[in-house]
């Protein structure tokens, strides 16, 4: 993945097990916050690699834009993505783009929220729900 400098404007790659941590530009030193809004997946490959390699709870939007609940909880997520920094990732999956992962995890109905841990389906839930219990499901004990 890769994050901007907010001082420079250098780029910068960040492994994944490392987005949720605090770290520094490259080239200038100055620090680069933790990941703090949601990752559009573009492949199932980057969502498996994500989930697996994350070392915080990754919390997934499985979504589409057609869906007028989707689009009225985007800023739900938005802000509990903010919310989360630090302590999880939130990834959105659009269904009729992802097709395939939308299979995999058995989403039915959407918005479809699914939380992973250590690469493990551990929690799921369909409907539509504010920043607080999305980031209460992200962050609930295993």
């Amino acid at each position: 993945m890769r994050r901007v400098c907010s001082e420079c404007k250098a780029i910068n790659r960040i492994p994944i097990r490392h987005l949720a941590d605090t770290g520094k530009c490259g080239k200038c030193g100055h620090t680069l916050p933790p990941h703090s809004t949601p990752i559009e997946i573009t492949s199932d490959t980057q969502f498996d690699e994500i989930v697996a390699g994350a070392r915080v709870p990754v919390l997934v939007d499985f979504w589409a834009n057609w869906c007028g609940p989707c689009r009225t909880v985007a800023p739900e997520v938005k802000k509990a993505a903010h919310n989360l920094a630090g302590k999880a990732l939130v990834l959105k999956v659009d269904t009729d783009a992802q097709p395939e992962l939308s299979q995999r995890y058995s989403v039915s109905s959407i918005p479809n929220f699914a939380v992973f841990s250590g690469g493990r389906l551990l929690r799921q839930r369909a409907g539509a729900i504010d920043h607080r219990q999305l980031e209460r499901l992200a962050v609930a004990p295993q």
